[in-house]
């Protein structure tokens, strides 16, 4: 025992004499600890793992939004942020354990060589995928890969096995993915994300939704969890006047700025109503509060989530990261974006969200506490708005849970709704184009088939999912109409589905409302 302490206390020693020469700061008894760790802990030990635990459990001593990425996941965290990847072009699900092609990107690689709609991986580059239960993400590994390699497929169409040679190349990610005239003179534009890419697809939106007669419009950003400060910036200038304030940002050493419309848009007088709720985040809050703040357009739906921390990236040479928060932003008016947080306690900041949901502040209004310390005035017709975390709605919209059933929730769950649509339209897709040549024709003139319904129930019983009448009938309207949704995307284009749906979305429904009612919507905007 007395020749293991020898070492250590040696160790101790040297160090304790060295303390009395110099002070003994905190990132010198960091390094001591881990020349300790390396040098005595009983089993060997990898040095990186240590390193990247003992970074994330100093960021966590912050707040909840600084962080430690590997490279591996600053790979995939930067990916969707730079707007594309490399690739073989194709959107897909699984269909009892086959990747099954729901469409190929246009111009991609597999549209090159022939892939299809409705075809079936069954391996790529003598990795076998078919009936090998994989998850989405090990899927898009093995099908992903540097640009100019070759993805050698085999693919099984109807009852033939063919082989495709695909050769990778970058594919775009898009960040509109729904674009599509709500009625005949409203537009309406769903951002997922905010890229790098976003702007320039925003702009091009636009200018489809003009040519189809487009004088006002709704951007629905919820669920977008934000992305890019930029590109914010960047269509809120579409939107604003030369030189309008966007967001601007202060930290205890980063230099406050502040960020300004750079042109003039050419969207500046037609009405505006931005669908968010409470996944709305970071660069949606910005673009939405810039509209708030300047009274260039109406807010719809519940309060954004509150996050108003700016992060910035930190890379190291083995790509890694680390993203710290450096600044926190603000909104045209003054308000604060980001919600009240404990620095150390970022597990009670995710409950967050569960609290307004345990407070009833997702089906009422009176629920959201606004502070009177905290109010500001819009700039040009002095509305009231408040801080206190997260964006404010003009218009409130409570959650829609009248639908909502155990049975639909193990539908969902189950995959069961998914598969049986795409199992339908793997067998019916050229008789359905025959009848159904374009979306609009669909949109107007599909039903769900009995025998579609049919086959559901079916699916439902042999997983074992119990049915419930009542639950049945109170959830039938909605199921039929994600089940016509998906199928249309499958056909069609992404924003299919959403026009399917829109009738059960109660954001867009008020959304639509209040732009097609110049009194109320100018009322509104005036404060009145």
């Amino acid at each position: 025992m007395k020749r293991l302490l020898l070492p250590l206390v040696a160790v101790i020693m040297i160090f304790g004499s060295a303390a009395a020469q110099y002070e003994f700061t905190p990132d010198r008894k960091l390094r001591v600890a881990q020349a300790i760790i390396d040098e005595y802990y009983v089993d060997a030990v990898d040095a990186d793992t240590v390193v990247a635990e003992a970074i994330k459990a100093m960021l966590k001593t912050l707040d909840p939004h600084s962080a430690y990425t590997t490279p591996r996941e600053t790979k995939e965290f930067t990916e969707p942020l730079e707007g594309k990847f490399s690739g073989i072009g194709i959107q897909f699900n699984m269909l009892e354990d086959t990747v099954y092609v729901i469409q190929t990107i246009t111009g991609g690689p597999s549209e090159r060589v022939g892939l299809m709609p409705g075809d079936r991986i069954i391996s790529a580059n003598d990795t076998l995928i078919a009936g090998q239960k994989m998850a989405n993400n090990d899927v898009m590994k093995v099908l992903r890969g540097p640009k100019g390699s070759t993805a050698n497929l085999k693919v099984k169409r109807g009852s033939d096995i063919i082989e495709f040679a695909v050769v990778r190349d970058d594919i775009p990610l898009y960040s509109i993915d729904e674009t599509f005239m709500a009625d005949p003179t409203t537009g309406y534009i769903r951002v997922t994300r905010f890229a790098e890419d976003t702007p320039q697809e925003f702009r091009e939106a636009l200018a489809k939704l003009r040519a189809k007669g487009m004088k006002n419009l709704i951007l629905d950003l919820s669920d977008n969890g934000g992305g890019v400060l930029g590109s914010a910036v960047d269509m809120a200038a579409e939107l604003l006047p030369l030189g309008t304030p966007v967001v601007s940002t202060k930290g205890r050493t980063a230099p406050p700025a502040r960020f300004d419309t750079e042109i003039n848009g050419g969207y500046q007088n037609e009405r505006i109503v931005v669908i968010t709720n409470q996944y709305s985040a970071s660069a949606s809050e910005i673009l939405s509060g810039a509209i708030q703040d300047n009274d260039r357009g109406l807010v719809v739906g519940r309060r954004t989530f509150g996050k108003g921390l700016v992060q910035r990236p930190f890379p190291f040479p083995d790509g890694s990261m680390v993203r710290l928060t450096v600044s926190r932003y603000y909104t045209p008016s003054g308000r604060c974006i980001q919600k009240p947080y404990e620095k150390g306690h970022s597990d009670e900041y995710q409950y967050e969200l569960l609290n307004r949901y345990q407070s009833g502040e997702l089906w009422s209004a009176d629920s959201i506490q606004k502070v009177d310390s905290l109010k500001y005035y819009t700039l040009k017709n002095r509305r009231p708005v408040y801080g206190g975390g997260g964006i404010i709605p003009d218009v409130f919209v409570p959650v829609d849970t009248s639908n909502y059933s155990v049975y639909y929730r193990d539908l969902v769950a189950k995959g069961i709704i998914n598969r049986t649509c795409i199992n339908y339209v793997d067998g019916h897709r050229s008789e359905i184009l025959a009848s159904y040549p374009d979306d609009e024709a669909f949109q107007t003139g599909f039903e769900i088939p009995e025998a579609v319904i049919a086959d559901l129930r079916r699916r439902a019983d042999e997983a074992k999912i119990e049915f419930n009448e009542e639950q049945w009938e109170r959830s039938r309207p909605l199921i039929l109409a994600i089940m016509k949704g998906i199928i249309a995307r499958d056909l069609y284009e992404n924003a299919s589905y959403f026009r399917a749906i829109s009738p059960f979305n109660q954001d867009f429904q008020e959304a639509l409302r209040l732009i097609n009612d110049p009194d109320r919507y100018n009322a509104l905007l005036k404060g009145k």
